[in-house]
Protein backbone atom coordinates (compact mmCIF):
# COMPACT_ATOMS: atom_id res chain seq x y z
CA UNK A 1 0.00 0.00 0.00
CA UNK A 2 1.46 3.42 -0.97
CA UNK A 3 1.95 6.06 1.68
CA UNK A 4 -0.53 8.43 0.03
CA UNK A 5 -3.28 5.79 0.11
CA UNK A 6 -2.38 4.71 3.64
CA UNK A 7 -2.43 8.32 4.76
CA UNK A 8 -5.86 8.87 3.19
CA UNK A 9 -7.29 5.87 5.03
CA UNK A 10 -5.67 6.94 8.29
CA UNK A 11 -7.02 10.47 7.90
CA UNK A 12 -10.51 9.22 7.10
CA UNK A 13 -10.53 7.07 10.23
CA UNK A 14 -9.06 9.93 12.19
CA UNK A 15 -11.76 12.30 10.98
CA UNK A 16 -14.46 9.85 12.03
CA UNK A 17 -12.87 9.48 15.43
CA UNK A 18 -12.57 13.24 15.76
CA UNK A 19 -16.32 13.64 15.35
CA UNK A 20 -16.52 12.31 18.88
CA UNK A 21 -14.16 14.95 20.26
CA UNK A 22 -16.69 17.78 20.61
CA UNK A 23 -19.05 15.45 22.48
CA UNK A 24 -16.35 14.29 24.85
CA UNK A 25 -14.68 17.71 25.25
CA UNK A 26 -16.37 18.31 28.58
CA UNK A 27 -14.99 15.03 29.89
CA UNK A 28 -11.48 15.63 28.59
CA UNK A 29 -9.16 17.60 30.85
CA UNK A 30 -6.25 19.36 29.21
CA UNK A 31 -3.23 19.48 31.51
CA UNK A 32 -2.09 22.89 32.68
CA UNK A 33 0.66 23.58 30.18
CA UNK A 34 0.73 27.27 31.04
CA UNK A 35 0.35 30.38 28.88
CA UNK A 36 3.12 29.55 26.38
CA UNK A 37 1.49 26.37 25.04
CA UNK A 38 -1.48 26.50 22.67
CA UNK A 39 -3.61 23.40 22.17
CA UNK A 40 -5.70 23.31 18.99
CA UNK A 41 -8.52 20.93 18.17
CA UNK A 42 -10.16 20.26 14.79
CA UNK A 43 -13.50 21.69 15.94
CA UNK A 44 -11.97 25.16 16.29
CA UNK A 45 -12.59 27.55 13.37
CA UNK A 46 -9.56 27.68 11.08
CA UNK A 47 -9.49 31.48 11.39
CA UNK A 48 -9.15 31.20 15.17
CA UNK A 49 -6.30 28.69 14.90
CA UNK A 50 -4.59 30.84 12.26
CA UNK A 51 -4.84 34.00 14.37
CA UNK A 52 -3.04 32.34 17.27
CA UNK A 53 -0.34 30.89 15.02
CA UNK A 54 0.21 34.35 13.51
CA UNK A 55 0.46 35.99 16.95
CA UNK A 56 3.19 33.58 17.98
CA UNK A 57 5.07 34.05 14.72
CA UNK A 58 4.88 37.83 15.00
CA UNK A 59 6.86 37.50 18.23
CA UNK A 60 9.23 34.74 17.13
CA UNK A 61 9.99 35.54 13.48
CA UNK A 62 13.07 37.67 14.25
CA UNK A 63 13.57 36.85 17.94
CA UNK A 64 16.93 35.08 17.65
CA UNK A 65 17.91 35.85 21.25
CA UNK A 66 14.52 36.81 22.66
CA UNK A 67 12.92 35.46 25.85
CA UNK A 68 9.69 34.05 24.39
CA UNK A 69 9.23 30.28 24.14
CA UNK A 70 6.22 28.52 22.58
CA UNK A 71 4.74 25.14 21.73
CA UNK A 72 1.83 24.71 19.31
CA UNK A 73 0.01 21.41 19.97
CA UNK A 74 -2.50 19.94 17.52
CA UNK A 75 -5.01 17.36 18.71
CA UNK A 76 -5.82 14.55 16.24
CA UNK A 77 -7.78 15.68 13.22
CA UNK A 78 -7.57 17.79 10.08
CA UNK A 79 -6.49 21.43 9.85
CA UNK A 80 -6.27 23.88 6.97
CA UNK A 81 -3.81 26.52 8.12
CA UNK A 82 -0.46 28.13 7.31
CA UNK A 83 2.18 27.45 9.98
CA UNK A 84 5.36 29.53 9.79
CA UNK A 85 7.76 28.21 12.43
CA UNK A 86 9.82 30.92 14.14
CA UNK A 87 12.55 30.90 16.75
CA UNK A 88 11.96 28.86 19.93
CA UNK A 89 8.78 27.38 18.53
CA UNK A 90 7.93 23.69 18.56
CA UNK A 91 4.99 22.47 16.48
CA UNK A 92 3.72 19.08 17.70
CA UNK A 93 1.05 16.66 16.56
CA UNK A 94 -0.51 14.82 19.49
CA UNK A 95 -1.62 11.68 17.64
CA UNK A 96 -0.26 8.20 18.17
CA UNK A 97 1.08 8.35 14.60
CA UNK A 98 2.01 11.33 12.44
CA UNK A 99 -0.99 10.64 10.20
CA UNK A 100 -3.39 11.20 13.12
CA UNK A 101 -2.83 14.95 12.74
CA UNK A 102 -3.00 16.33 9.21
CA UNK A 103 -2.29 19.91 8.15
CA UNK A 104 -3.20 21.02 4.65
CA UNK A 105 -1.29 24.17 3.78
CA UNK A 106 2.19 25.46 4.37
CA UNK A 107 4.27 24.38 7.36
CA UNK A 108 7.55 26.13 6.80
CA UNK A 109 10.79 27.44 8.19
CA UNK A 110 12.00 30.52 6.34
CA UNK A 111 15.45 32.07 6.16
CA UNK A 112 15.92 34.51 9.05
CA UNK A 113 18.49 36.71 7.27
CA UNK A 114 18.27 38.70 4.01
CA UNK A 115 19.02 37.19 0.61
CA UNK A 116 17.46 33.82 1.55
CA UNK A 117 20.22 33.23 4.11
CA UNK A 118 19.21 30.53 6.60
CA UNK A 119 22.59 30.17 8.35
CA UNK A 120 21.14 31.70 11.55
CA UNK A 121 17.79 29.92 11.36
CA UNK A 122 18.10 28.08 14.70
CA UNK A 123 15.97 26.63 17.52
CA UNK A 124 12.68 25.50 16.01
CA UNK A 125 11.05 22.09 15.58
CA UNK A 126 8.33 20.11 13.83
CA UNK A 127 7.30 16.77 15.29
CA UNK A 128 4.58 14.18 14.98
CA UNK A 129 2.18 15.23 12.22
CA UNK A 130 1.54 14.99 8.48
CA UNK A 131 1.53 17.82 5.96
CA UNK A 132 0.05 18.20 2.51
CA UNK A 133 2.01 21.27 1.44
CA UNK A 134 0.41 23.96 -0.71
CA UNK A 135 2.00 23.77 -4.13
CA UNK A 136 3.30 20.29 -3.39
CA UNK A 137 6.58 21.27 -1.70
CA UNK A 138 7.37 21.97 1.96
CA UNK A 139 10.13 24.52 2.59
CA UNK A 140 12.35 23.78 5.58
CA UNK A 141 15.24 26.24 5.32
CA UNK A 142 17.24 25.67 8.48
CA UNK A 143 20.60 25.40 10.19
CA UNK A 144 21.49 24.07 13.67
CA UNK A 145 19.16 22.92 16.49
CA UNK A 146 16.22 22.17 14.19
CA UNK A 147 14.58 18.82 15.07
CA UNK A 148 12.40 17.32 12.34
CA UNK A 149 10.98 14.11 13.84
CA UNK A 150 8.12 11.68 13.23
CA UNK A 151 6.89 13.68 10.26
CA UNK A 152 5.04 12.67 7.10
CA UNK A 153 5.21 15.04 4.13
CA UNK A 154 2.67 14.15 1.45
CA UNK A 155 4.70 15.81 -1.26
CA UNK A 156 8.23 17.14 -1.75
CA UNK A 157 10.56 18.94 0.64
CA UNK A 158 13.35 21.50 0.18
CA UNK A 159 15.96 22.21 2.85
CA UNK A 160 16.79 25.74 1.69
CA UNK A 161 15.06 28.92 0.58
CA UNK A 162 15.49 29.63 -3.12
CA UNK A 163 19.00 28.15 -2.95
CA UNK A 164 20.24 30.63 -0.34
CA UNK A 165 22.78 29.52 2.22
CA UNK A 166 21.76 26.97 4.84
CA UNK A 167 23.99 25.19 7.31
CA UNK A 168 22.82 21.84 8.55
CA UNK A 169 19.90 20.10 10.09
CA UNK A 170 18.39 16.89 11.39
CA UNK A 171 15.70 14.47 10.20
CA UNK A 172 14.64 11.23 11.89
CA UNK A 173 11.73 8.75 11.93
CA UNK A 174 10.12 10.65 9.03
CA UNK A 175 8.61 9.91 5.63
CA UNK A 176 8.66 12.25 2.64
CA UNK A 177 6.54 10.80 -0.15
CA UNK A 178 8.29 12.74 -2.90
CA UNK A 179 11.77 14.20 -3.32
CA UNK A 180 13.99 15.80 -0.68
CA UNK A 181 16.18 18.49 -2.22
CA UNK A 182 19.05 19.48 0.05
CA UNK A 183 20.21 22.05 -2.48
CA UNK A 184 22.63 24.49 -0.88
CA UNK A 185 22.63 22.82 2.52
CA UNK A 186 26.24 22.67 3.67
CA UNK A 187 25.69 19.52 5.75
CA UNK A 188 22.84 17.33 6.95
CA UNK A 189 22.14 14.13 8.88
CA UNK A 190 19.15 11.89 8.16
CA UNK A 191 18.53 8.92 10.47
CA UNK A 192 15.89 6.21 10.16
CA UNK A 193 13.83 8.00 7.54
CA UNK A 194 12.29 7.20 4.16
CA UNK A 195 11.64 9.20 0.99
CA UNK A 196 10.84 8.83 -2.67
CA UNK A 197 14.18 10.32 -3.72
CA UNK A 198 16.96 12.64 -2.54
CA UNK A 199 18.79 15.23 -4.60
CA UNK A 200 21.60 17.61 -3.74
CA UNK A 201 24.88 17.60 -1.89
CA UNK A 202 27.40 20.14 -0.72
CA UNK A 203 30.05 19.28 1.90
CA UNK A 204 28.88 16.53 4.25
CA UNK A 205 25.66 14.52 3.94
CA UNK A 206 25.24 11.56 6.30
CA UNK A 207 22.55 8.86 6.00
CA UNK A 208 22.15 6.34 8.83
CA UNK A 209 19.46 3.65 8.73
CA UNK A 210 18.00 5.00 5.47
CA UNK A 211 16.27 2.53 3.15
CA UNK A 212 16.48 4.58 -0.06
CA UNK A 213 19.82 6.35 0.01
CA UNK A 214 20.74 8.45 -3.02
CA UNK A 215 23.10 7.10 -5.65
CA UNK A 216 26.74 8.06 -5.55
CA UNK A 217 29.69 7.64 -3.23
CA UNK A 218 31.85 9.95 -1.18
CA UNK A 219 33.57 12.28 -2.00
CA UNK A 220 31.64 13.14 -5.15
CA UNK A 221 28.88 13.47 -4.11
CA UNK A 222 29.85 13.70 -0.42
CA UNK A 223 27.45 11.01 0.77
CA UNK A 224 28.27 8.92 3.84
CA UNK A 225 25.93 5.93 4.04
CA UNK A 226 25.56 3.59 7.02
CA UNK A 227 22.98 0.90 6.31
CA UNK A 228 21.74 0.27 9.86
CA UNK A 229 21.51 2.37 12.99
CA UNK A 230 23.37 0.26 15.56
CA UNK A 231 21.46 1.29 18.67
CA UNK A 232 18.94 4.05 19.37
CA UNK A 233 15.64 4.89 20.97
CA UNK A 234 13.53 7.60 19.43
CA UNK A 235 12.79 10.74 21.40
CA UNK A 236 9.80 10.51 23.79
CA UNK A 237 6.70 12.36 22.65
CA UNK A 238 3.43 13.67 24.01
CA UNK A 239 0.30 11.96 22.66
CA UNK A 240 -3.46 11.91 23.20
CA UNK A 241 -5.73 8.90 22.67
CA UNK A 242 -9.31 9.00 21.32
CA UNK A 243 -10.64 9.31 24.86
CA UNK A 244 -8.56 12.44 25.38
CA UNK A 245 -6.01 10.91 27.74
CA UNK A 246 -2.56 12.52 27.63
CA UNK A 247 0.48 10.27 27.93
CA UNK A 248 4.17 10.44 27.12
CA UNK A 249 5.25 7.67 24.78
CA UNK A 250 8.75 6.34 25.44
CA UNK A 251 9.91 4.46 22.34
CA UNK A 252 11.59 1.10 22.75
CA UNK A 253 15.30 0.61 22.24
CA UNK A 254 16.14 -0.52 18.71
CA UNK A 255 19.25 -2.24 17.42
CA UNK A 256 20.46 -2.53 13.83
CA UNK A 257 17.39 -0.67 12.56
CA UNK A 258 16.47 1.09 9.34
CA UNK A 259 13.39 3.08 8.40
CA UNK A 260 10.66 4.49 10.61
CA UNK A 261 9.09 3.14 13.81
CA UNK A 262 5.42 3.72 12.95
CA UNK A 263 4.80 1.45 9.95
CA UNK A 264 2.64 -0.76 12.14
CA UNK A 265 0.74 2.11 13.73
CA UNK A 266 1.97 3.38 17.07
CA UNK A 267 5.67 3.44 17.79
CA UNK A 268 6.68 0.40 19.92
CA UNK A 269 7.40 1.36 23.51
CA UNK A 270 5.69 2.21 26.79
CA UNK A 271 3.30 5.00 27.70
CA UNK A 272 3.54 7.01 30.90
CA UNK A 273 0.32 8.74 32.07
CA UNK A 274 0.63 12.49 32.29
CA UNK A 275 -0.27 12.23 35.97
CA UNK A 276 3.16 10.71 36.61
CA UNK A 277 4.78 13.93 35.42
CA UNK A 278 5.26 17.14 37.31
CA UNK A 279 4.45 19.86 34.78
CA UNK A 280 6.90 22.67 35.43
CA UNK A 281 6.20 26.33 34.62
CA UNK A 282 8.53 29.33 34.44
CA UNK A 283 9.20 30.47 37.99
CA UNK A 284 9.54 26.94 39.35
CA UNK A 285 12.91 26.64 41.03
CA UNK A 286 15.45 23.84 40.93
CA UNK A 287 14.49 23.04 44.52
CA UNK A 288 10.85 22.53 43.47
CA UNK A 289 11.87 20.34 40.53
CA UNK A 290 14.23 18.28 42.68
CA UNK A 291 11.54 17.72 45.29
CA UNK A 292 9.20 16.41 42.59
CA UNK A 293 11.92 14.13 41.17
CA UNK A 294 12.64 12.82 44.66
CA UNK A 295 8.95 12.01 45.11
CA UNK A 296 9.07 9.75 42.03
CA UNK A 297 7.74 12.12 39.40
CA UNK A 298 9.04 12.63 35.88
CA UNK A 299 9.38 16.21 34.60
CA UNK A 300 7.60 17.91 31.71
CA UNK A 301 9.11 21.41 31.48
CA UNK A 302 6.85 23.86 29.67
CA UNK A 303 8.21 26.67 27.45
CA UNK A 304 9.96 29.55 29.15
CA UNK A 305 13.15 30.65 30.88
CA UNK A 306 14.23 28.99 34.11
CA UNK A 307 17.04 30.43 36.23
CA UNK A 308 18.72 27.47 37.90
CA UNK A 309 20.53 28.15 41.19
CA UNK A 310 21.50 24.52 41.83
CA UNK A 311 21.60 21.43 39.62
CA UNK A 312 18.44 19.58 38.72
CA UNK A 313 19.34 16.11 40.01
CA UNK A 314 17.95 13.11 38.15
CA UNK A 315 18.69 10.14 40.37
CA UNK A 316 16.05 7.48 39.66
CA UNK A 317 16.36 4.90 36.87
CA UNK A 318 13.99 5.34 33.89
CA UNK A 319 13.12 8.94 34.77
CA UNK A 320 12.05 11.12 31.85
CA UNK A 321 12.90 14.83 31.86
CA UNK A 322 11.37 16.42 28.77
CA UNK A 323 11.03 20.02 27.65
CA UNK A 324 8.49 21.64 25.33
CA UNK A 325 9.06 24.67 23.14
CA UNK A 326 12.80 24.97 23.79
CA UNK A 327 12.37 25.40 27.53
CA UNK A 328 15.64 27.01 28.61
CA UNK A 329 17.55 26.25 31.81
CA UNK A 330 20.14 28.89 32.71
CA UNK A 331 22.72 28.21 35.39
CA UNK A 332 23.22 31.45 37.32
CA UNK A 333 25.25 30.39 40.38
CA UNK A 334 28.21 28.69 38.73
CA UNK A 335 26.85 25.15 39.10
CA UNK A 336 25.74 22.52 36.63
CA UNK A 337 22.19 22.99 35.38
CA UNK A 338 21.41 19.25 35.36
CA UNK A 339 23.13 16.10 36.58
CA UNK A 340 22.13 12.45 36.42
CA UNK A 341 22.97 9.41 38.47
CA UNK A 342 24.72 6.45 36.84
CA UNK A 343 21.36 4.71 36.48
CA UNK A 344 19.58 2.78 33.73
CA UNK A 345 17.22 4.35 31.24
CA UNK A 346 17.28 8.02 32.24
CA UNK A 347 16.06 10.20 29.35
CA UNK A 348 16.66 13.93 28.91
CA UNK A 349 15.00 15.51 25.87
CA UNK A 350 14.05 18.81 24.29
CA UNK A 351 15.92 21.31 26.47
CA UNK A 352 18.18 24.30 25.84
CA UNK A 353 20.91 24.86 28.45
CA UNK A 354 22.32 28.37 28.80
CA UNK A 355 25.57 29.22 30.56
CA UNK A 356 25.22 32.02 33.09
CA UNK A 357 27.51 34.90 34.09
CA UNK A 358 29.26 32.90 36.84
CA UNK A 359 31.51 30.23 35.35
CA UNK A 360 30.14 26.68 35.73
CA UNK A 361 32.34 23.58 35.74
CA UNK A 362 29.87 21.95 33.34
CA UNK A 363 26.25 22.53 32.29
CA UNK A 364 25.05 18.92 32.02
CA UNK A 365 26.82 15.95 33.61
CA UNK A 366 25.63 12.44 32.70
CA UNK A 367 26.70 10.20 35.55
CA UNK A 368 29.22 11.31 38.17
CA UNK A 369 32.91 11.12 37.41
CA UNK A 370 34.14 7.58 37.99
CA UNK A 371 30.87 5.98 36.80
CA UNK A 372 31.47 2.33 35.96
CA UNK A 373 28.12 0.51 35.56
CA UNK A 374 27.11 -0.92 32.19
CA UNK A 375 23.83 0.18 30.63
CA UNK A 376 23.88 -1.60 27.27
CA UNK A 377 20.39 -3.09 27.74
CA UNK A 378 18.82 0.17 28.91
CA UNK A 379 21.10 3.12 28.20
CA UNK A 380 20.79 6.70 29.29
CA UNK A 381 19.77 8.79 26.27
CA UNK A 382 19.75 12.48 25.39
CA UNK A 383 17.57 13.81 22.55
CA UNK A 384 17.57 17.33 21.10
CA UNK A 385 19.62 18.77 23.95
CA UNK A 386 21.17 22.08 23.02
CA UNK A 387 23.76 24.28 24.71
CA UNK A 388 24.59 27.97 24.40
CA UNK A 389 27.42 30.03 25.87
CA UNK A 390 26.70 33.72 25.21
CA UNK A 391 24.52 35.25 22.52
CA UNK A 392 21.55 36.06 24.70
CA UNK A 393 23.81 37.35 27.49
CA UNK A 394 27.27 36.68 28.88
CA UNK A 395 27.70 32.95 29.53
CA UNK A 396 30.70 31.23 31.08
CA UNK A 397 31.47 27.57 31.62
CA UNK A 398 34.45 25.25 31.49
CA UNK A 399 32.52 22.47 29.78
CA UNK A 400 29.03 22.02 28.43
CA UNK A 401 28.19 18.32 28.22
CA UNK A 402 30.19 15.74 30.17
CA UNK A 403 29.31 12.07 29.72
CA UNK A 404 30.65 9.70 32.34
CA UNK A 405 28.09 6.88 32.11
CA UNK A 406 28.87 3.96 29.84
CA UNK A 407 26.64 3.17 26.82
CA UNK A 408 25.02 6.62 26.74
CA UNK A 409 23.25 7.60 23.49
CA UNK A 410 23.16 11.21 22.27
CA UNK A 411 20.54 11.70 19.58
CA UNK A 412 21.12 15.20 18.17
CA UNK A 413 22.85 18.06 19.93
CA UNK A 414 24.21 21.51 19.11
CA UNK A 415 26.79 22.77 21.60
CA UNK A 416 27.44 26.40 20.70
CA UNK A 417 29.75 29.05 22.03
CA UNK A 418 28.14 32.07 20.41
CA UNK A 419 29.99 33.89 17.64
CA UNK A 420 27.46 36.74 17.55
CA UNK A 421 24.86 38.32 19.79
CA UNK A 422 25.23 39.77 23.27
CA UNK A 423 28.12 39.09 25.65
CA UNK A 424 30.39 37.72 22.91
CA UNK A 425 34.19 37.97 22.92
CA UNK A 426 37.33 35.96 23.62
CA UNK A 427 37.36 37.15 27.25
CA UNK A 428 33.57 37.34 27.68
CA UNK A 429 31.71 34.16 26.73
CA UNK A 430 34.10 31.54 28.04
CA UNK A 431 33.95 27.83 27.26
CA UNK A 432 36.89 25.46 27.03
CA UNK A 433 35.10 22.36 25.71
CA UNK A 434 31.80 21.49 24.10
CA UNK A 435 31.65 17.73 24.74
CA UNK A 436 33.83 15.60 27.00
CA UNK A 437 33.23 11.84 26.93
CA UNK A 438 34.73 9.75 29.73
CA UNK A 439 32.36 6.78 29.54
CA UNK A 440 32.88 3.73 27.34
CA UNK A 441 30.71 2.69 24.37
CA UNK A 442 29.04 6.08 23.98
CA UNK A 443 27.22 6.61 20.67
CA UNK A 444 26.38 10.02 19.20
CA UNK A 445 24.20 10.84 16.19
CA UNK A 446 24.17 14.39 14.85
CA UNK A 447 27.01 16.06 16.75
CA UNK A 448 27.23 19.81 16.12
CA UNK A 449 29.90 21.56 18.26
CA UNK A 450 31.21 25.05 17.56
CA UNK A 451 33.58 27.84 18.60
CA UNK A 452 34.83 26.63 22.00
CA UNK A 453 38.23 27.86 23.10
CA UNK A 454 40.02 24.52 23.47
CA UNK A 455 39.00 21.06 22.19
CA UNK A 456 35.48 21.19 20.79
CA UNK A 457 35.23 17.45 21.55
CA UNK A 458 37.52 15.52 23.91
CA UNK A 459 36.91 11.78 23.88
CA UNK A 460 38.55 9.83 26.71
CA UNK A 461 36.41 6.66 26.72
CA UNK A 462 36.83 3.54 24.62
CA UNK A 463 34.35 2.20 22.08
CA UNK A 464 32.95 5.59 21.11
CA UNK A 465 31.04 6.12 17.86
CA UNK A 466 30.02 9.34 16.13
CA UNK A 467 27.69 9.47 13.13
CA UNK A 468 27.99 12.98 11.62
CA UNK A 469 30.12 15.78 13.03
CA UNK A 470 29.91 19.48 12.15
CA UNK A 471 32.23 22.01 13.72
CA UNK A 472 33.40 25.54 13.20
CA UNK A 473 36.46 26.25 15.31
CA UNK A 474 36.47 29.59 17.18
CA UNK A 475 36.38 32.76 15.09
CA UNK A 476 37.98 34.98 17.68
CA UNK A 477 41.43 33.84 18.94
CA UNK A 478 43.20 37.22 19.07
CA UNK A 479 46.62 35.75 18.29
CA UNK A 480 48.43 32.43 18.03
CA UNK A 481 49.83 32.63 21.56
CA UNK A 482 46.25 32.62 22.89
CA UNK A 483 45.41 29.61 20.76
CA UNK A 484 48.16 27.03 21.17
CA UNK A 485 47.60 23.60 22.71
CA UNK A 486 51.17 22.28 22.86
CA UNK A 487 54.66 23.29 21.76
CA UNK A 488 54.68 23.37 17.97
CA UNK A 489 50.91 22.69 17.75
CA UNK A 490 48.84 25.67 16.68
CA UNK A 491 45.34 25.76 18.09
CA UNK A 492 43.31 23.00 19.67
CA UNK A 493 42.02 20.16 17.52
CA UNK A 494 38.28 20.28 16.96
CA UNK A 495 37.90 16.53 17.58
CA UNK A 496 40.44 15.03 19.99
CA UNK A 497 40.62 11.31 20.79
CA UNK A 498 42.83 10.93 23.85
CA UNK A 499 46.14 9.10 23.57
CA UNK A 500 45.03 6.28 25.88
CA UNK A 501 42.01 5.36 23.72
CA UNK A 502 42.34 2.10 21.77
CA UNK A 503 38.94 1.86 20.01
CA UNK A 504 36.90 4.64 18.40
CA UNK A 505 35.09 5.20 15.09
CA UNK A 506 33.51 8.20 13.38
CA UNK A 507 31.67 8.76 10.08
CA UNK A 508 31.12 11.98 8.12
CA UNK A 509 33.05 14.90 9.64
CA UNK A 510 33.20 18.51 8.42
CA UNK A 511 35.45 21.00 10.24
CA UNK A 512 35.68 24.64 9.18
CA UNK A 513 37.66 27.76 10.07
CA UNK A 514 36.50 31.39 10.08
CA UNK A 515 39.44 33.19 11.67
CA UNK A 516 38.85 36.91 12.21
CA UNK A 517 42.42 37.83 13.19
CA UNK A 518 45.56 37.44 11.07
CA UNK A 519 48.35 34.94 11.67
CA UNK A 520 46.19 32.39 13.48
CA UNK A 521 46.09 28.79 12.22
CA UNK A 522 45.07 25.32 13.37
CA UNK A 523 47.59 22.50 12.93
CA UNK A 524 45.15 19.55 13.12
CA UNK A 525 41.38 19.49 12.72
CA UNK A 526 41.33 15.99 14.27
CA UNK A 527 43.92 14.43 16.57
CA UNK A 528 43.92 10.71 17.31
CA UNK A 529 46.28 8.06 18.67
CA UNK A 530 47.96 5.91 16.05
CA UNK A 531 46.24 2.58 16.59
CA UNK A 532 44.38 0.42 14.04
CA UNK A 533 41.08 0.40 15.93
CA UNK A 534 40.72 4.18 15.97
CA UNK A 535 39.11 4.71 12.55
CA UNK A 536 37.66 7.75 10.79
CA UNK A 537 35.63 7.77 7.57
CA UNK A 538 34.89 10.69 5.22
CA UNK A 539 36.44 13.95 6.46
CA UNK A 540 36.55 17.46 4.97
CA UNK A 541 38.09 20.76 6.08
CA UNK A 542 37.31 24.22 4.66
CA UNK A 543 38.57 27.74 5.31
CA UNK A 544 35.49 29.92 5.08
CA UNK A 545 37.25 33.26 5.32
CA UNK A 546 40.42 34.72 3.86
CA UNK A 547 42.53 34.47 7.03
CA UNK A 548 44.49 31.52 8.39
CA UNK A 549 44.20 27.85 7.54
CA UNK A 550 43.65 24.36 8.88
CA UNK A 551 47.01 22.71 8.14
CA UNK A 552 45.92 19.05 8.30
CA UNK A 553 42.67 17.10 8.46
CA UNK A 554 43.74 14.36 10.89
CA UNK A 555 47.14 14.22 12.56
CA UNK A 556 49.60 14.89 9.72
CA UNK A 557 47.28 13.75 6.90
CA UNK A 558 45.10 15.67 4.46
CA UNK A 559 47.04 18.85 3.77
CA UNK A 560 46.11 22.51 4.26
CA UNK A 561 43.02 24.48 3.42
CA UNK A 562 43.35 27.54 1.22
CA UNK A 563 41.12 30.37 0.04
CA UNK A 564 43.26 31.60 -2.87
CA UNK A 565 43.05 29.31 -4.72
CA UNK A 566 40.15 27.56 -3.01
CA UNK A 567 41.34 24.21 -1.62
CA UNK A 568 39.02 22.02 0.47
CA UNK A 569 40.98 18.93 1.53
CA UNK A 570 39.12 15.64 1.77
CA UNK A 571 40.21 12.32 3.23
CA UNK A 572 38.28 9.10 2.76
CA UNK A 573 39.78 6.85 5.42
CA UNK A 574 42.15 7.02 8.37
CA UNK A 575 44.32 5.16 9.06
Amino acid sequence: MGYAKAAWIALTLCALACLAFPCSAAKRTTPDFGPNVFVFNPAMPATEVQQQIDKVYAIQQHSEFGPARNALLFLPGNYNVDVPVGFYTEVIGLGVTPDSVHITGNVHSDASLPQNNATCTFWRAAEGFSVTPAGGTMQWAVSQAIPFRRMHVLGNMVLHQQRGWASGGWMSDSVIDGNVDSGTQQQWISRNSEWGSWTGANWNMVFVGIKNTPAGEWPSPPYTKVAATPIVREKPFLQVDVAGNYTVRVPALQTNSSGITWHGGSTPGRSIPIGKFFIAHPGDTAAILNAQLASGKNLLITPGLYDITEPIRVTRANTVVMGLGFATLRSINGTAALTTADADGIIVAGLLFDAGPVKSPVLVQVGPQGSYARHAKNPISLHDVFFRDGGAAVGRTIGNLEINSNDTIVDHTWIWRADHGSGVGWDQNLSANGLVVNGNNVTVYGLFVEHHQQFQVLWNGNGGRTYFYQSEIPYDPPDQASYTSAPGVNGWASYKVADKVTTHEAWGLGIYSVFRHPNVTLTHAIEVPKTPDVRFHHMITIALDNLGEISNIIDDKGGPTSTEPRVTPKLAEFP
